[in-house]
């Protein structure tokens, strides 16, 4: 390989496909990363839940989709699911079932342990004075924990990003699948993987940037 001759002009020959695949990045990235994080927050919720009929099946979830590789979620959404439910499910819609539940099931485990990391005396202390449930919730617990969740919810955004390399998998036309594509017709893998990792770099420097800030701000 000492020989080899790099030549990058192989990854710009048709830069519109570039664009395309970053914006189907980015919108599987942003979309799934929102309705994971609503999801999330509801089953964090739940999981917070007195009652063992709301605790027990949101548990479940969490644990099947943090014990299991994303891999497997999206190939088992896109060919299982198809047969056990009889109905046809595009390539579109598994990804995003699979980004959006992996997403759901860490984040309500990140909001869990920002509420209960806010000491139990807090709460003791305001239901003395006389404050509802919601009140303490509202005004004491959920602005102190919301701080301290802020950098795991955007690491795991980080994570996220990362993760839709996987679409590729089921032909979901983002930057790793069109990187195969390109790869396929100009036999150079070399200079078109090390472009696509110079754009993930790009992209998730700042955030990853932004994650150490909200930890430093968290630590003063």
């Amino acid at each position: 390989m000492s020989g080899y001759e790099w030549d990058f002009r192989a990854a710009f020959l048709h830069p519109e496909l570039w664009l395309n695949a970053l914006s189907v990045t980015l919108g599987y990235a942003v979309a799934t990363t929102a309705l994971g994080l609503l999801l999330g927050v509801i089953c964090g919720m739940m999981l917070l839940s007195r009652y063992w009929i709301f605790r027990a099946p949101v548990s479940g979830f969490v644990q099947v989709f943090r014990c299991t590789p994303l891999l497997i979620q999206i190939i088992w959404f896109y060919y299982a699911l198809p047969v056990a439910v009889n109905l046809t499910i595009p390539a579109w819609l598994a990804a995003g079932m699979g980004l959006t539940f992996y997403m759901a099931a860490f984040s309500a485990e990140i909001f869990r342990a920002g509420i209960m990391s806010i000491d139990r005396g807090q709460w003791y202390a305001a239901r003395a004075i006389g404050m509802m449930s919601w009140q303490v919730m509202s005004r004491i617990v959920l602005p102190q924990a919301t701080r301290r969740m802020m950098p795991p919810f955007v690491n795991q955004s980080v994570l996220q990003l990362k993760n839709t390399s996987l679409l590729s998998i089921i032909a979901v036309p983002d930057l790793m699948y069109t990187a195969q594509v390109f790869v396929s017709d100009t036999f150079r893998p070399l200079e078109i993987y090390t472009t696509l990792g110079i754009i993930y770099l790009i992209i998730l420097y700042p955030m990853q940037k932004l994650a150490k800030m909200l930890e430093r701000r968290d630590d003063i």
